[in-house]
């Protein structure tokens, strides 16, 4: 039996847990205090489920782990000023931004950027946390240790958001999944899908992935994350690691991206999986499970076992059809038992389907 240790104990951790169990691979969750010894003699890899982590003495030794796939990848991609730096050096066309190191920079990142604009911490947050929308009336707002931790960038007038997944093996050789429209709310994913239109924009934004992990001689899942725009495609973020708007690939695809990201790191075959389309997903958050969500064939229910509370992600829902009008239905039926806060989510879910023509 094969033997792989994922650094993050949360859902998504969980999910790649079960993605091995039928290939034979016992998955171990580790904390960022373990203190479990891994050596590189031992030749159990080492694989993680976040890009951020606490620095702590365990964590310190995965730093200089030969056996920490993607370790040096990890703090190019985590900071968002060292990712916005690395897309720059590639000429890859991202949200304009600035670095924002004091507050006597306000004039110029608001002549250059716009009257709006959106402020993230450099490490961490997600979710919209530990970002804010700020104009030259509410900087009030920004807490002070953010400043030389942060960087700003120009508000986007996007007509889609869209997510990219690919995963690249030890050979170079590199498998995408279709392009994912998605759906925030509140600085959160609500939803995405999947339809059968093949994207035009698949192949431009394969291109642009591929360069990102062949320069970074990455292996496994990567996720990319672009605005649609009139002006073009702007890369929004990076994420090394497994992604939510890919939860739909475990019941839309013959090889979900969590197989996927093991099967790359422990350079298994990596076929191109045959993908079910129409796919939907609908994140469940800080709401209480509902059995009468099953009674719909088409629906596949996902529950993360986390105490629940306001907006946390705690599970998901995927609807899965080659008829996007039975989608529709099953989408109509959840909005009846589902709180009223998911209506705008399953009018764009809805609005989507009725588009696809293929």
């Amino acid at each position: 039996m094969k033997k792989l240790y994922v650094l993050g104990t949360g859902q998504l951790g969980r999910m790649l847990r079960q993605a091995g169990e039928p290939l034979g691979i016992a998955i171990y969750l580790l904390s960022a205090d373990s203190k479990i010894e891994i050596t590189i003699e031992n030749r159990s890899l080492i694989t993680a489920e976040i890009e951020h982590w606490p620095d702590t003495q365990f964590t310190k030794k995965l730093a200089v782990n030969d056996s920490f796939i993607n370790r040096d990848v990890f703090p190019i991609v985590s900071d968002r000023l060292f990712q916005k730096q690395f897309l720059d050096r590639l000429n890859l066309v991202t949200v304009p931004w600035k670095p924002l190191l004091s507050s006597s920079q306000w004039d110029e990142i608001f002549s250059l950027l716009g009257t709006l604009v959106v402020v993230k911490q450099r490490t961490g947050g997600y979710d919209g946390k530990s970002q804010w929308r700020l104009c030259s009336h509410s900087l009030s707002l920004l807490p002070n240790k953010f400043y030389d931790n942060a960087i700003v960038e120009k508000t986007i007038n996007f007509i889609d958001e869209i997510s990219l997944i690919g995963a690249r093996g030890y050979n170079g050789k590199i498998i995408f999944y279709p392009l994912t429209y998605n759906f925030h709310q509140d600085g959160i994913l609500r939803a995405s899908v999947v339809l059968r239109d093949v994207n035009s924009l698949q192949k431009e934004l394969e291109d642009m992935l591929a360069c990102i992990m062949n320069q970074l001689n990455y292996i496994g899942i990567m996720t990319m994350e672009c605005f649609v725009t009139k002006k073009g495609i702007f890369i929004n973020e990076l994420a090394p690691r497994v992604h939510n708007s890919g939860h739909w690939t475990q019941n839309g695809a013959s090889i979900n991206q969590f197989e996927m990201h093991l099967r790359a790191i422990l350079d298994f075959p990596m076929p191109p999986p045959i993908i079910y389309m129409p796919a939907v997903m609908l994140n469940l958050i800080g709401i209480n499970i509902n059995i009468d969500w099953l009674n719909d064939p088409i629906i596949h229910l996902h529950w993360y076992n986390k105490e629940v509370y306001s907006h946390r992600k705690v599970g998901h829902l995927n609807v899965v059809s080659d008829d996007p009008m039975k989608i529709s239905i099953a989408l109509s039926r959840l909005e009846s038992i589902l709180p009223p806060t998911y209506a705008k989510s399953i009018s764009w879910l809805q609005k989507k389907l009725s588009r696809d023509k293929n």
